[in-house]
Order: structure tokens, then sequence, then C-alpha cells
């Protein structure tokens, strides 16, 4: 079945990401955590560290509405550096003021907040920067009325 997937680029702390996010959103993986050391040889490649092969290669977590998150951390050894920014944004549409009130405080903990929950035009809505670099945008729309 089709559905939304956002993927998220890590520099080795995919894990404790995604642990922090699975008690936030009270779901499991979809499919186990693979890391560098699970992938089948290849003699083509070069060796990786130790340290690479305890990285996360694949993760992927069902959050709210169908959507799923993945993640993988990027490898300094293969010249990958991931950039926090603003390049990377999940919004959540939710439907009630206090789900978007609760998965705001618990995603803005140890981050930075860049727009705290309010009332505008089209609904409630507020956006932070969690703690490990990840723009989250929160909205509820307001009722059409006809």
């Amino acid at each position: 079945m089709a559905h939304v997937a956002i993927y998220l680029n890590f520099q080795g702390t995919t894990e404790s990401a995604f642990e922090y996010y699975k008690s936030v959103f009270g779901t499991d993986y979809s499919a186990p955590m693979l890391r560098i050391k699970d992938l089948p040889p290849n003699p083509d490649a070069p060796p990786f560290s130790e340290s690479d092969l305890n990285c996360i290669m694949h993760v992927a977590l069902p959050i709210i509405g169908g959507t799923e998150i993945m993640g993988t951390d990027m490898l300094e050894s293969l010249g990958h550096k991931v950039v926090v920014g603003n390049n990377t944004t999940i919004s959540l549409q939710l439907d009630s003021k206090e789900d978007a009130d609760r998965y705001y405080s618990a995603l803005a903990e140890g981050g930075s907040e860049q727009a705290p929950m309010r009332d505008e035009f089209w609904g409630y809505w507020g956006c932070c920067l969690d703690r490990f670099g990840i723009r989250w945008m929160f909205n509820v729309m307001n009722p059409i009325n006809n």
C-alpha cells in the first residue's frame, strides 16, 4: 500500500534519534534496524571501520496517519557529511490542539523553538527544531464553514 515516508540522515546518531521518536509516538519499528555490519559482504567495496560497522544502514518507524520516517547514518569515512538546516521538515496534520501541544512539547524538548504553537488564520500552528536538528511543523486546521 502506498504511503508517505520521510527519510532522515544523521551523522552517527540515527539509533538514539529513532529511539527518542519511538518514545514520542509510542510506535515500534516496521522492520528490524539494519546496521552496516548486517549488509552482505561486497569484495569490491573497501572495508568498513569497526565504528562504521555499528552505524545504522536503515530504520523505519511509523508515526501517525500512515506516515513513516526512515533514517540512516551518513558515513564520514565515505565522504558523507550531514548539514543540519532547514532542508528537512516533517509536517504533522493533527486532529486537536491537545495533540499538537503534546507533540510540540516533546519534540521541542532539548531543541530550539522556531515558532511556538499559536492560532493562525488557517488553524493552530507551530514549528520547532528538535535536539537532532530535524524541523517539525504542527497544524490543526480550522473547520471549513459552509
